[in-house]
């Protein structure tokens, strides 16, 4: 990496000696477009939502697909290949993400920031590395504004002030990161098919021959509860929180060990979000996040579109449910109703589950926990490794992208 990092920098002292021109990001985007729904009546786009961007990867993992009845007030910006678009709603999150050929022409949620570089100026992949950059998350993290629900605005996000070295030292800083980015993907991928090993494993010890009983999901919990959403506009349900407070896009399969926002005791004693204990199953009900389930492995409270389940211990094995509820993913969120393909408690506790011994249940959670400990815990095997060349990666950006400015 010294011996690139030494040839950016003689490549930096030939061209610009003096230092490196520092633009207003704004000055080197173009101007984007909304849709006018109108011209398009039923025509149909894929549409991209905070919740469409993975944090870490910073790809897009799932879309929606809308027309022009269907599409959520928010589905208004056409994306085109080579923007970059930034979650401007609780922004330190990082949803951002480089828009490839697949998704040129569709749309984006006003939830996002639409930067499309000037290609005679600044290079897409350039970009899409300096938003990712310590420098920029600082920015943002200053600029941002409400506490408790923090957002920066399109505007603030083009002030910021980037470095605009000449596009051939772009083009060399951009093939040592990409290079980066490319091993990171390798290794998504490497993990992608451990995940799809693991599933068929779990498909087939989930199997059981006609002598199990099948019980509702509803009839092995002690209780089934929801959750709420405290008034946004209320500071003092939010400000000074400690309360853990779970929303569905927070739902993925995992253990949730934490959350992204805290709610005060007020809110819990004026609202509908309630205390849920520990080690609860989680199932989301809501459009796209509908059907993924979660085990909370401490006490907390959630949000409406969480249908959580308190298992009868004397029936099931909480964690032998969650594989069961995630192995039938595909089935569960196949039910959802309307435009939205939203779910319901209703729905839910009457989903069917195969109710072997508890001893049984607790030889199938022993071996899938294990499995599931191999392709997600990060403390280990290739999640670790993943982790690591990320941290690399993250290291030699924030250096390849600090330049002297040009005074």
């Amino acid at each position: 990496m010294t011996k690139h990092q030494n040839k950016i920098e003689k490549l930096i002292t030939e061209l610009c000696p003096k230092g490196v021109e520092y633009k207003i990001l704004g000055n080197v985007c173009e101007q984007t477009s909304n849709i006018k729904w109108q011209n398009f009546v039923k025509q149909t786009f894929q549409y991209i939502d905070l919740t469409s961007v993975d944090r870490n990867t910073h790809s897009i993992t799932q879309v929606q697909t809308i027309d022009s009845d269907s599409a959520p007030s928010r589905a208004q910006q056409i994306v085109k290949n080579g923007d970059i678009i930034f979650g401007t709603t609780r922004p330190t999150l990082k949803r951002f993400c480089l828009i490839r050929s697949k998704y040129d022409g569709q749309i984006c949620s006003t939830g996002f920031c639409v930067l499309r570089p000037n290609s005679n100026e600044i290079l897409s992949d350039f970009l899409f590395h300096l938003i990712g950059s310590s420098n920029f998350c600082d920015y943002v993290e200053k600029t941002q504004k409400g506490a408790s629900y923090p957002a920066i605005s399109d505007s603030e996000v083009k002030r910021f002030k980037i470095p605009l070295p000449p596009l051939e030292i772009q083009e060399k800083i951009v093939k040592i990161l990409n290079s980066f980015t490319e091993l990171e993907a390798e290794l998504e991928a490497e993990l992608e098919a451990r995940k799809k090993q693991y599933k068929y494993y779990r498909s087939s010890l989930l199997q059981f021959d006609e002598s199990v009983t099948y019980k509702t999901l509803g009839d092995i919990s002690l209780k089934v509860s929801s959750g709420g959403t405290p008034l946004v506009s209320k500071s003092d349900y939010y400000d000074g929180g400690t309360i853990p407070w779970l929303r569905t896009q927070e739902v993925k399969f995992t253990d949730i060990l934490d959350t992204e926002m805290r709610i005060t005791e007020r809110a819990i004693q004026e609202t509908s979000a309630k205390w849920i204990p520990a080690n609860c199953v989680i199932v989301a009900i809501s459009g796209a996040t509908a059907g993924r389930s979660a085990i909370n492995k401490i006490p907390l409270a959630t949000n409406q579109h969480c249908c959580n389940f308190q298992i009868d211990p004397e029936q099931a094995n909480y964690r032998y449910v969650f594989h069961w509820v995630s192995a039938h993913y595909d089935e569960i969120k196949s039910m959802g109703q309307g435009a939205r393909s939203d779910l319901n408690a209703s729905l839910i506790k009457n989903v069917k589950i195969a109710v072997p011994t508890l001893e049984k249940q607790e030889r199938i959670v022993s071996i899938l926990d294990k499995f599931d400990t191999l392709v997600n815990d990060i403390s280990i095997g290739l999640p670790a490794e993943l982790k690591a060349r990320r941290q690399q990666y993250e290291y030699y950006r924030d250096k390849l992208l600090t330049f002297k400015e040009l005074t």
